[in-house]
């Protein structure tokens, strides 16, 4: 039981400042729609505003609902997904747009607890989906909610331990507004996404901006920076790749589909060897000759830093892939410049390939 403040100040206060001082002109707010929304969430799930604004653009041109979506295929949706990351999320983005037409008649489940039978829709964006658009009284609890949440209540759980994540989720939904839901919802959930990215942020809060601070827990121990507490973190990692760029007189590349696991999944790249001995013990002599190493550059993701090592190789017009570098059950062709655009590639790659050979100029990290 929440013994800090009245639920109800609260979320007054909350429904409050968002009216007057929160976001209310992003693109997918001011709507009841729920593709919109859904698609928003799902694009902002570890990605900030700033990046997404200009795929979810890009996204609603191409598909104005969710039944252009579902009829898309696949590579369509990798091709504008490409540079966003996490492409599982593109490709659940996808399964769940034919789900919602096969399954729900096209109509988006009302209820976040239906929401949840979708592909990648988890508790937290089904509560969103469910909050924005049919003002359902559920709590979401992303990133920038934890943050506000655990300061507000001094919430001191680990939050690495699933037992106090659920007693967070608990808090949340007590904190929850009662009345007029189907405008009050929408307002509170977006006041506590705002307050987090704009107010109460990860270093240097300012406390003094805040709607609640006199009823914040963590401002009131001098200490909101401590929060939330979550001791477990993930390591990051280096890996090394090697990447033949394999180019005809015309400018078309040789590029394959990725497996469905790992990484870039499902997008179509350079072959990917681990390590340019490995690359180099299957270049046929015909090809020695013809290649030529260029500046290896690191790509940052989130968890993982890529060293990656790219050899360009000429080939001739009318000279096919040798067979020893053809990863055998993966759809691979020539592609040339005009198709690119219409093919789910990784950044580093689509990158890689507008740039003039053997110059690498750009925002990549040199080795």
């Amino acid at each position: 039981m929440l013994k800090s403040f009245p639920p109800s100040l609260f979320a007054n206060e909350i429904v409050r400042w968002q009216q007057s001082h929160g976001r209310n002109s992003l693109p997918w707010q001011n709507t009841r729609d729920p593709y919109r929304v859904w698609l928003s969430e799902i694009m902002l799930q570890q990605t900030q505003v700033a990046t997404v604004l200009a795929y979810y653009d890009r996204f609603v041109q191409r598909f104005p609902t969710v039944s252009d979506l579902a009829a898309a295929t696949q590579d369509e949706v990798m091709a504008l997904w490409g540079g966003l990351g996490y492409y599982s999320r593109a490709r659940n983005l996808h399964r769940c747009a034919q789900d919602v037409m096969a399954l729900h008649a096209g109509q988006f489940p009302r209820s976040a607890e239906q929401l949840q039978t979708l592909p990648g829709i988890g508790r937290s964006t089904a509560a969103a989906i469910a909050s924005f658009c049919f003002g359902e009284r559920v709590a979401i609890l992303d990133g920038n909610v934890k943050r506000v949440l655990t300061r507000a209540l001094g919430f001191s759980g680990d939050l690495a331990q699933s037992a106090n994540e659920r007693a967070l989720w608990n808090q949340a939904t007590d904190l929850l507004p009662h009345e007029n839901l189907a405008q009050a919802m929408p307002r509170y959930t977006q006041g506590l996404m705002d307050l987090g990215a704009t107010i109460c942020t990860g270093r240097q809060p300012k406390c003094l901006l805040c709607p609640v601070q006199a009823l914040c827990r963590g401002r009131a121990e001098g200490q909101p920076e401590k929060y939330p507490v979550k001791t477990r973190k993930l390591k990051r990692s280096t890996q090394a790749l090697s990447l033949l760029w394999a180019q005809k007189p015309d400018g078309s590349v040789w590029l394959e589909k990725r497996p469905a696991t790992g990484i870039w999944s499902g997008l179509y790249c350079l072959p990917v060897f681990e390590s340019d001995a490995e690359l180099r013990a299957l270049v046929p002599e015909s090809l020695e000759g013809r290649m030529e190493a260029l500046p290896a550059f690191v790509h940052v993701l989130t968890h993982k830093d890529l060293c990656l090592s790219p050899w360009i190789a000429g080939f001739q017009a009318d000279q096919a892939m040798p067979e020893t570098m053809v990863s055998e059950g993966r759809p691979a062709a020539w592609f040339g410049p005009a198709a690119w655009p219409e093919l789910g590639l990784p950044a580093p790659i689509r990158k890689l390939l507008v740039r003039d050979a053997p110059g690498l100029a750009g925002n990549d990290e040199p080795v």
